[in-house]
């Protein structure tokens, strides 16, 4: 290869650094307040799940001892009334299968809420943020006991767009919703 063209290669290859440089900037600078340190928390959990992609972009809580299925449900059900989140729909695989009727099938349930106004909003905001939607709590049995899981809702916050102060505190208060009802439900206080 000519000293020309390899110039011009290298040429080529700086620029497409440069380029994807200044991408990389732009979009860092049109993300909140916490973006690196969120995606890097997410990376760390990425490597420590040896690549599961699931456990690395979800929160998750093992259920108190001796707190029930019902327990739990009520929890998630008492916060909802108190933050006026909307329960939308439920999934109960378990009992859908060919291990049911075995009696070898764990529980599993998916609860879904939504806030109306603030999906609309979100969604006016991002039509991408649709695919999130409505949120969603699962409660798992495991050979240990209970375990609830769903999105680690940060990383939509923080490693998104900056999103306009009002859009923002109404997407927090449903974050902050989501926690709770996990902490409750966890716990078993409803």
């Amino acid at each position: 290869m000519s000293v020309i063209r390899r110039a011009r290669v290298f040429l080529l290859v700086a620029l497409l650094v440069v380029l994807n440089g200044c991408a990389t900037l732009r979009a860092m600078s049109n993300a909140e307040d916490g973006a690196g340190a969120e995606a890097m928390a997410a990376w760390a959990r990425w490597v420590d799940s040896g690549g599961d992609i699931a456990a690395a972009t979800t929160w998750t809580r093992k259920v108190k001892n001796g707190v029930t299925i019902t327990e739990v449900e009520e929890a998630f059900a008492s916060v909802a009334a108190e933050d006026n989140i909307r329960a939308v729909g439920e999934l109960s695989p378990s009992g859908d299968t060919a291990g049911s009727w075995l009696g070898s099938e764990k529980f599993l349930k998916i609860y879904s809420y939504c806030s109306p106004a603030v999906a609309r909003a979100m969604v006016e905001f991002s039509p991408h943020m649709a695919a999130y939607l409505p949120c969603r709590i699962t409660v798992l049995e495991k050979e240990d006991g209970l375990w609830i899981y769903t999105m680690n809702m940060d990383m939509l916050i923080k490693m998104g767009r900056k999103l306009p102060p009002d859009l923002k505190k109404s997407v927090l208060q449903v974050r902050n919703t989501i926690w709770k009802m996990m902490e409750k439900g966890a716990e078993g206080e409803f």
